[in-house]
């Protein structure tokens, strides 16, 4: 990996010339929100924000949209994916990326998803966290790979980290506005990551966690919770890991109709229905154990369904808090 230097005075010009690479999205505020938008200069980006309400996941699996229109009596694709720059992204949804990129891009791989992967350039930004986060739990606060270039925050500029072929372009292409790295840049990226690391206030016990998991299945703290749960899917809609979806088909005449994807959600009562009438996950109590159980589930190969970004939390309207839940149910097998 190569690591060099973005001086404070060149990185208005730097992000300009991200246009010559693609549509340039970034953290815009709006409201109490912060949302991936388009942007055109640097004043609309929110440099030092907390969290997205929906993840970068939106650009590569979309809420909803059309893949295929019938017309004439034939199917026909409906794909265009423009080149983009996503700026800002922080290290969990970086992950978050990574875990989508494991079921989307197996054989045989979405195509919608992989277009949209390979036209996208990944451009990660350090940031601090907040009492919703626990991340570093998890191990994803810092990203190693998945980007192709990682801004951390110095004094007088920015650390880059150069992460992939399409990095390095960029990097060559804008080498007149980078430095190379000394030492008191190195001490200030250390500094910071040791006040980042040590600035965080929640943290979940992941020790043994899938195998107590098998234990709890009759736990009462999943009934306490299913009470306050209000079902709604929140969660399920802003995680950067969760990936149902379900396909429609709507009739628009006659003649014509369209193939629709959009996001479903594990708490909707017709998630878990199938032929014949039946549902294997009928009740609210199934539904809400059924995301700790999905998003605790541990893949030596991928580690968590979980990157600890806190969403579920700062968009719940009942304000249950998932390792708050995690930790009660450990607590209850003593």
């Amino acid at each position: 990996m190569r690591y060099v230097k973005l001086p404070s005075e060149n990185f208005e010009e730097f992000f300009n010339s991200l246009k010559n690479w693609g549509t340039v999205y970034a953290p815009v505020k709006q409201g109490n929100i912060y949302s991936f938008k388009q942007v055109g200069t640097l004043e609309e980006v929110s440099l030092n924000y907390t969290r997205t309400m929906l993840p970068p996941k939106k650009f590569f699996v979309k809420p909803r949209e059309i893949l295929l229109k019938l017309k004439n009596g034939k199917w026909e694709e409906n794909r265009k994916a423009e080149k983009i720059v996503l700026f800002g992204v922080h290290s969990c949804d970086v992950h978050g990326l990574q875990i989508l990129d494991k079921v989307y891009l197996e054989e045989p791989a979405d195509p919608y998803y992989k277009e949209r992967r390979e036209n996208t350039i990944i451009i990660g930004i350090s940031c601090m966290p907040d009492e919703y986060c626990f991340c570093k739990s998890l191990g994803t606060h810092f990203a190693m790979h998945g980007f192709d270039l990682f801004l951390h925050e110095l004094p007088d500029g920015w650390l880059v980290r150069v992460g992939s072929v399409k990095g390095h372009e960029i990097a060559w292409a804008n080498e007149s506005l980078f430095e190379d790295i000394d030492e008191e840049d190195l001490k200030h990226f250390k500094e910071f990551e040791e006040k980042r690391s040590a600035s965080f206030k929640k943290h979940l016990n992941k020790e043994g966690l899938a195998d107590l998991l098998d234990l709890a299945f009759d736990s009462p703290v999943w009934k306490k919770y299913e009470r306050i749960c209000l079902g709604c899917g929140n969660c399920n809609m802003v995680c950067p890991t969760c990936r149902c979806y379900e396909v429609c088909d709507y009739w628009v005449n006659a003649y014509e109709a369209v193939r629709v994807r959009r996001y479903d959600s594990c708490f909707m009562e017709s998630h878990g229905l199938v032929a014949g009438g039946h549902n294997f996950r009928p009740t609210r109590l199934d539904r809400f154990r059924h995301r700790y159980y999905c998003k605790s589930y541990f893949d030596p190969s991928a580690g968590f369904n979980c990157v600890g970004c806190g969403r579920c939390d700062e968009f719940c309207p009942a304000k249950i808090e998932h390792v708050k839940v995690l930790d009660e149910i450990r607590e209850a097998l003593k």
